[in-house]
């Protein structure tokens, strides 16, 4: 998922006023630090994780993307976390909110994305920490809406956003703008979730909050 706010790259570590974390019953989803670059890096440069992107990532290009993160919350008061397992792994991959950052029908708009080592697949992390997520946004940020989006082939995180609530459209279907007409991964599929429908389904408990957050206010689509 591409992160290109407009706003400078800033180093996460000189933030005045770090992102919150959220808890989960088995997680906890924090900001980044320098020690995640490294499984950070070795996550985005795995062929089999990156199979739904359009290329794999350079250690360069993954420090940038971590960059770009911590960029956005500057911007937005929102981001990106580190997924950390306690007691089990430091980093098993990132999950969080963005502000989608090009031009489509369904936009403005913010989206939730997560991104996870190989060898935490399968365990139930991504639809956990992303729950979290959708509360965050719905409850502390007071989003009207919040939408995913992928490949029509990636099953594992279709399976993830109808875990969550999430519902397609056909319609919605739309060609990435930032892939070429004759790109193969063109083609996109979009989930959607309000807010009315993520509180009937009583999901507004995912996550419990702590540490400092400095939200901007409701973003698009709120």
């Amino acid at each position: 998922m591409d992160i290109r706010p407009d706003s400078p790259v800033q180093d996460p570590r000189t933030l005045s006023v770090p992102p919150a974390s959220l808890r989960t019953e088995r997680l906890v989803l924090r900001p980044f630090r320098a020690d995640d670059l490294a499984p950070f890096a070795a996550l985005n440069a795995d062929p089999e994780v990156m199979r739904h992107f359009p290329e794999t990532l350079s250690r360069a290009a993954s420090d940038a993307l971590v960059d770009r993160i911590m960029a956005h919350y500057d911007r937005h008061g929102f981001t990106f976390w580190a997924v950390e397992v306690p007691g089990t792994a430091p980093f098993v991959g990132m999950v969080g909110l963005l502000v989608t950052a090009f031009e489509a029908h369904f936009t403005p708009c913010v989206e939730v994305g997560w991104r996870l080592a190989r060898p935490w697949w399968g365990r139930g992390y991504a639809t956990e920490a992303a729950r979290a997520c959708l509360s965050f946004g719905f409850g502390t940020l007071g989003l009207a809406e919040i939408v995913a989006l992928t490949r029509p082939d990636n099953r594992a995180s279709r399976a993830v956003m109808e875990r969550l609530g999430m519902a397609r459209n056909p319609a919605d279907d739309f060609d990435h703008p930032r892939l070429g007409p004759d790109h193969p991964m063109r083609r996109h599929v979009l989930y959607r979730l309000r807010a009315g429908d993520h509180r009937a389904g009583g999901h507004l408990s995912g996550g419990h909050l702590s540490g400092g957050h400095r939200a901007g206010g409701p973003a698009a689509g709120g």
